[in-house]
């Protein structure tokens, strides 16, 4: 499971989180007349020789700044995450954001896309077409990341950083049913990663705002990490993996036997007159080894 931290945007807390077991640095360009910061392409070199990862989050979308950028810093990942949806939660025209992507490829091959899909705090009425927006970006993303969905963002146009969690149900939804890997955040924390984790069962966990240190008001404060959270984060989501690694070996071994009851059962239908009873029994049996492959399914990135 990858343990993604954001916002670090100098090498000592860099340097910090790496020694920490985290995963992967996320860093954010705050604007586009400040795009070059070389303390955050320090924080992308640092890695280098480690197994730590970087990605980059451009609040901006001008095509020519975005691709200096990125000449700049060449991050691992670029990470997207424009609002996708107006504030009653009805899906945008997603072409321009298809076509920033595909362009992006294009001249970036060797640099994946994290796309942040929104999912609302709480279950809809109707549903919230986050899968309808997986579907419209998979083949030009290569990792979703799942964010919180409210009406009015913390940085307008943009998701993230609200502090608050995502509907596990919808969320698992889409680690269920996406054909690429998807990290969850929005509103995690030391305290709630674990359960998180087992619920959705996502490819990775990222943590932002409840890993910062608290103000006076108990209110994070942003680009200071409190380096005792960083680390029972990344402990907690660690003791998630292991868990759903351990589920995932049981239902292998639980697939394995179902097919081989499969099997046998097959082999002992007589050539003529099968009973009810028989087809039954082997009804049941598939019915079995298509739940198990289910859930399996939703293990695979894990």
């Amino acid at each position: 499971m990858i343990v993604q931290i954001y916002e670090i945007q100098t090498p000592h807390e860099g340097e910090r989180c790496i020694l920490l077991g985290v995963d992967r640095l996320g860093s954010v360009l705050l604007s586009e007349e400040e795009w070059k910061r070389p303390e955050i392409r320090d924080v992308i070199r640092l890695s280098e020789g480690t197994q730590t990862q970087n990605s980059l989050i451009p609040l901006f979308q001008t095509r020519n700044t975005l691709y200096h950028a990125m000449d700049y810093y060449r991050p691992h990942f670029i990470h997207f995450c424009e609002s996708l949806t107006d504030n009653t939660g009805h899906m945008l025209d997603l072409t321009p954001f298809i076509s920033l992507q595909r362009e992006f490829k294009k001249k970036f091959p060797e640099i994946p896309i994290i796309r942040t899909l929104p999912v609302p705090e709480q279950k809809e009425s109707s549903p919230f077409p986050v899968l309808d927006m997986a579907k419209s970006l998979e083949s030009v993303t290569d990792v979703f990341l799942i964010d919180t969905w409210i009406e009015a963002q913390p940085v307008e146009g943009f998701i993230g950083i609200t502090g608050r969690q995502a509907d596990r149900e919808t969320a698992r939804n889409l680690v269920l049913e996406s054909a690429l890997p998807v990290i969850l955040a929005g509103g995690l924390s030391p305290d709630n990663v674990y359960d998180a984790a087992l619920e959705v069962m996502p490819a990775g966990a990222d943590s932002c705002s409840h890993t910062n240190i608290v103000n006076e008001g108990g209110q994070p404060v942003r680009f200071r990490k409190d380096f005792s959270k960083v680390e029972r984060f990344v402990r907690e989501a660690r003791r998630a993996e292991a868990e759903l690694r351990a589920r995932r070996k049981d239902l292998e071994k639980r697939l394995h036997t179902l097919k081989l009851e499969l099997q046998d059962r097959e082999a002992a239908l007589p050539a003529h007159s099968v009973r009810p009873h028989q087809i039954q029994l082997i009804e049941e049996i598939e019915e079995k080894i298509a739940s198990v492959e289910k859930e399996l399914k939703t293990l695979r990135w894990i």
